[in-house]
C-alpha cells in the first residue's frame, strides 16, 4: 500500500474530503432529527411513547432496510459507469432501481395490516408501548413508497458524484420533520402517532424535491427514449438481482443484529430498553458520520475500479480508513467524558441517565471497531462485491453476536448484550479488512 503523499495526491485528498464534508453534512441531518424524535418523546410525562417507537423502529429497519440495495447498488453501478463512461447505464441503474422501489413501496402500503400483526407478535414489550409503537407505525407506513423511491435517488446522485442534491435533500426532508414533529407532538399532542406522521410526510416533500432535481435534467432528455428497449434486458437483471440479493442477506443480517438487540433489551424492563435506545442513538449518530466518509470511499472507489486505477484504489483505502478511525474513536470519548450534559440533552429522567453512566464506555470499542467496518462496507460496495460484505455480516451475526447474545438474554445481563454487539462489530471489521489486498488484483475474485 502506497505512502501517503499529501502533495502529489493533493487532487484526491481534495476531491476525497469535499465529497465526505458534503456527505457527512447530509448526512448529519439524520441523526439530528432522530435524536430530536427521542428528545420530543423523552420529555414527555410517559417514557412508553419513547419506548413503542424504539420498539416499533425495529421493525421498520426490517421493512426499509431490506430494500438498502436501492441506494447502496445504486451508489456502486453508476459510479463504475461513470469511470467507464457509459452514460445509458448511469440512466438505466436508476429507472430500474426506481421501478423496484415503487412496485415495493406500494406493496407495504396495501399489506400494512399483515406486517403489522406478524411485526408486533414477535416484538416484546409491555400492553403501553405497543400501543404507543403500533401508532408510531400506523402513520410512518403510509411514507413507504416515497422512503424506498427516495433511497434511489440518493444512490443515483451519489454515484454521479452530486453530494449537494443529496444534502439538498436531506435539508428538505429533515428540516421539515423537525418542525412537522414539533407541531404534531408538542403542540398538537399527537404523541407517537405525530413522529411517524412528520415522517411521512417529510419523506414526500424529499421526493418531490428529488424528481424535480431529475426532471430539471436537460441533458437527460434525449437518452431516455433511447433506453426503453434496454430497461429491461434479461442479462442486465439478473447481474442486479445477484448483487441486490447479496446486499439484502447483509442487511438482513445488520438488521436482525440491532433488532435482537432491542428485543432483549425490552425483556430486561422498560427502562433498560430506553437506556439502549438512547446509546443506539449515539452509536447512529457515529454511524451517520462515519457513512460520510464511506459513502465518499463508495463513489470514488466505483469509479476507480471502472478506470481500472489500482493505485488510487489502496490510497483511497489507507486515507478513509485512518480517517474513520479518528472519527469513531472521537466521538466515543466525547460520550463517555459528557455522558450527564449529551444524554441529558435527549431525556430528563435521571433514572434512565443514570443507568446510562456504567453502559457508557461499550462505544468505545464498539465505534472504534464500528468504524473500521462501515468504512469497509462502503468501499466494497462502490467496487460492486457485495459477496464479500454478505460474507461478513453473516458471519458477525451468527458467529459473534448471537451466542453472546443468546447467553446475555437468559442471564438477563445488560453488559454482556453491550459485549457481544461488540464482537459484531469486530467481526465485521477483521473479515472485511482481511479481503481488502485481493481488490487489488482486478482479475481475482474476492
Amino acid at each position: 500500500m502506497p505512502e501517503l503523499n499529501v502533495e502529489g495526491d493533493r487532487a484526491f485528498f481534495e476531491r476525497f474530503f469535499r465529497l465526505a464534508a458534503v456527505n457527512v453534512l447530509s448526512n448529519l441531518m439524520v441523526p439530528l432529527a432522530s435524536l430530536l424524535d427521542m428528545a420530543f418523546l423523552g420529555h414527555l410525562p410517559d417514557i412508553h411513547h419513547l419506548a413503542g417507537v424504539a420498539l416499533a423502529t425495529v421493525l421498520f429497519n426490517y421493512l426499509y432496510w431490506t430494500f438498502g440495495f436501492l441506494r447502496m447498488g445504486t451508489t456502486g453501478l453508476t459510479a463504475q459507469a461513470i469511470g467507464r463512461d457509459d452514460h445509458d447505464e448511469v440512466m438505466l441503474t436508476g429507472l430500474r432501481n426506481g421501478l423496484v422501489a415503487l412496485i415495493a413501496g406500494v406493496g407495504m402500503v396495501l399489506l400494512q395490516e399483515p406486517l403489522r400483526i406478524l411485526g408486533f407478535a414477535v416484538l416484546n414489550a409491555t400492553a403501553e408501548v405497543k400501543a404507543s409503537g403500533q401508532a408510531y407505525y400506523s402513520a410512518l407506513i403510509w411514507g413507504a413508497p416515497a422512503t424506498l423511491m427516495n433511497m434511489t435517488l440518493v444512490g443515483c446522485f451519489l454515484g454521479r458524484e452530486q453530494s449537494t442534491k443529496v444534502l439538498l435533500l436531506s435539508a428538505v426532508s429533515n428540516g421539515s420533520k423537525i418542525a412537522l414533529e414539533y407541531l404534531f407532538v408538542v403542540q398538537w399532542g399527537w404523541q407517537s402517532m405525530g413522529a411517524g406522521s412528520a415522517t411521512t410526510v417529510s419523506q414526500y416533500l424529499m421526493l418531490f424535491v428529488g424528481v424535480w432535481m431529475v426532471g430539471s435534467d436537460r441533458a437527460l432528455y434525449p437518452t431516455i427514449p433511447h433506453l426503453r428497449q434496454k430497461l429491461l434486458d434479461a442479462t442486465a437483471l439478473k447481474a442486479s438481482f445477484a448483487l441486490n440479493g447479496a446486499i439484502v442477506v447483509r442487511t438482513f443480517a445488520f438488521v436482525s443484529t440491532f433488532a435482537v438487540f432491542t428485543t432483549l433489551s425490552s425483556t430486561m424492563g422498560t427502562t433498560i430498553l430506553t437506556a439502549n435506545a438512547l446509546m443506539l442513538q449515539v452509536v447512529s449518530l457515529a454511524a451517520y458520520f462515519i457513512d460520510g466518509l464511506a459513502f465518499a470511499t463508495e463513489t470514488m472507489a466505483g469509479v476507480f475500479y471502472g478506470k481500472n486505477n489500482l493505485d488510487k484504489l489502496a490510497l483511497l483505502v489507507r486515507v478513509s480508513g485512518i480517517t474513520s478511525l479518528g472519527l469513531g474513536l472521537t466521538f466515543a470519548i466525547a460520550f463517555i467524558a459528557m455522558p450527564n450534559f449529551l444524554f441529558g440533552l435527549l431525556t430528563n429522567h435521571s433514572e434512565i441517565v443514570e443507568l446510562i453512566h456504567g453502559q457508557v464506555p461499550w462505544l468505545l470499542a464498539i465505534l472504534g471497531f464500528g468504524s473500521i467496518a462501515y468504512m469497509l462496507d462502503g468501499y466494497f460496495l462502490g467496487l460492486t462485491q457485495a459477496q464479500v460484505i454478505q460474507k461478513s455480516a453473516l458471519i458477525a451475526t451468527l458467529g459473534g453476536f448471537a451466542p453472546i447474545a443468546a447467553i446475555a438474554g437468559f442471564l438477563q445481563n445488560v453488559h454482556l448484550l453491550w459485549f457481544a454487539l461488540t464482537i459484531f462489530m469486530a467481526t465485521r471489521a477483521l473479515t472485511l479488512a482481511l479481503q481488502v489486498p485481493k481488490t487489488f488484483r482486478f482479475n481475482s475474485s474476492c
